[in-house]
């Protein structure tokens, strides 16, 4: 993977686990928010997976410009709307499926107000609006706690403790879609990812960068999840069939624990650099177990050692970047 192409294609390669289970969904799918930063990539990997046998329809207000030609060229049914606006979420199509990807979680200082009506008000119009359909909805594992590091994560039955709006912002998403799903029997499947990871951003992006650029690291979160982006993709849209009343909920992240120091020192091998540390590692972290995923959906393709490797090498060469850090290490929650 060293050109944009060839992450393209790998990210939307599908298994054939997946091909199985798209082949085993009733109807067509809907991915709101497609235009943003995984929805291209859950697109492409959605028309692999169905071969035509299935309309995917693409929904966003595609500000990226060529978007929209491109997923339209590649099979995709595109609508350029705002789902924010009542009126064009009332207008779009009937889907037997729908992949809910809206989100914000930066800038969330000073625009609290906006955070709030994108993560939890909107939310409740798109599953009153579907409320006949299967829905997958991509939250975050932001809503738990900080654990001990040493505890293995939190688990799906691990009591919500978001610390800070954002992660606040996202329990009530989850909240009033799971009461609409109670309301009206709504298929819902609630999707915890932390932290995915490509060679265009994530986890291991803001490292190398850092190392690259001689900064320094703060070590006090000291570990972390990460999880290959293909792999979320393949889950999330895997995560349909599973969609239930009372919600489906799963936590979406690597069998992995992994300490940002070691993370940075392989970073900083592949890369000739030494890496910059400030700080000691706290005894708490924000962190996912993803047994129940695992379990169910098998492991990721990629492992951290060949996510490192990749990312190093992108870096290195310069490979073109999305500009979005994912703030990992704030520990109050101000994203």
């Amino acid at each position: 993977m060293r050109t944009v192409s060839e992450l393209e294609e790998r990210l939307a390669r599908p298994s054939g686990a997946l091909v199985d289970d798209l082949a085993r969904l009733d109807g067509d799918i809907m991915i709101l928010g497609a235009g943003g930063k995984l929805g291209p990539s859950l697109v492409r990997l959605a028309l692999n997976a169905t071969m035509g046998k299935k309309r995917i329809v693409a929904v966003s207000r595609f500000s990226e410009p060529g978007l929209a030609g491109a997923l339209t060229a590649e099979g995709a049914s595109v609508v350029a709307a705002d789902v924010a606006d009542d009126a064009a979420l009332r207008e779009l199509p009937d889907a037997e499926n729908v992949v809910f990807l809206v989100g914000a979680k930066f800038g969330t200082q000073g625009a609290e107000h906006a955070t709030w009506f994108t993560n939890s008000y909107l939310p409740g119009r798109v599953a009153d609006r579907f409320r006949d359909s299967r829905i997958t909805a991509l939250s975050t594992g932001n809503v738990y706690p900080l654990v001990p590091v040493t505890g293995g994560g939190a688990t799906e039955e691990t009591a919500p403790g978001p610390v800070g709006e954002y992660a606040m912002s996202c329990l009530g998403r989850e909240r009033v879609m799971e009461h609409f799903s109670d309301r009206y029997g709504t298929r819902l499947a609630l999707i915890r990812l932390n932290y995915a990871v490509e060679m265009r951003y994530g986890v291991l992006v803001d490292l190398a960068q850092k190392i690259a650029a001689g900064q320094p690291i703060d070590l006090a979160t000291g570990q972390v999840n990460v999880v290959w982006q293909g792999y979320a993709n393949e889950v999330t849209l895997r995560s349909l069939l599973h969609a239930d009343a009372p919600p489906y909920l799963l936590n979406l992240t690597g069998p992995e624990l992994i300490s940002v120091r070691q993370a940075a020192q392989a970073l900083g091998r592949a890369l000739g650099r030494e890496p910059v540390f400030t700080g000691e590692e706290a005894p708490t972290a924000l962190l996912s177990n993803a047994g129940r995923c695992h379990r169910t959906f098998g492991y990721p393709e990629l492992t951290p050692a060949e996510l490192i490797e990749h990312t190093a090498q992108w870096v290195a060469e310069g490979g073109p970047l999305l500009g979005k850090p994912t703030k990992f290490e704030r520990r109050d929650g101000r994203f």
